[in-house]
């Protein structure tokens, strides 16, 4: 019986330790909204109404070292003015088609996740200059396509960061 009440409890805790984090961001008019380390297995819907009034000033998001398994494409739709992501430490095995439309990222770190294929959406933002992958399961680094080729990116730990041409 005590663990079937503890579980709730935690569940309890990480939704009020996130409820936390927007409430500092909006309060503090940060332009950064750190969600890492709180057991997150998606991007919560709440998040968005919360948020809604201030999604233009926020340029960074942290995610890393969740449980995430995929992003909405209202994610990247919403926050159009992000400019750094960090999505490490999670299971993603893709992202979403609305990540092209990123204007203004000039990074992301996605090591760490299920990534068996780059992604190759990535190659339409042409603002981007960091992608991290190390970590990752990814066997085909050609099919990243021609224009990315002025990003640094990170393919694994051991290896030094190189461009995405010698990948």
């Amino acid at each position: 019986m005590e663990t079937i009440e503890r579980e709730p409890n935690r569940m309890a805790q990480a939704v009020a330790n996130v409820a936390r984090r927007i409430n500092a961001t909006m309060e503090e008019q940060r332009d950064s909204l750190d969600l890492s380390d709180c057991g997150l297995v998606s991007f919560p819907d709440g998040v968005f109404k919360m948020i809604r009034s201030c999604t233009d000033n926020i340029q960074k998001i942290s995610l890393a070292n969740n449980q995430i398994k995929a992003l909405s494409n209202k994610f990247f739709l919403t926050f159009t003015q992000l400019r750094e992501v960090d999505l490490q430490g999670n299971v993603l095995t893709t992202l979403p088609e609305a990540v092209a439309n990123m204007q203004h990222l000039i990074s992301i770190d996605l090591s760490r996740n299920k990534l068996r294929v780059f992604p190759e959406r990535l190659t339409d933002v042409s603002s981007l200059q960091h992608i991290s992958v190390e970590g990752n399961q990814i066997t085909d680094g050609r099919r990243c396509g021609r224009n990315i080729q002025r990003v640094s990116v990170r393919k694994f730990e051991a290896e030094p960061q190189r461009n995405l041409k010698d990948v």
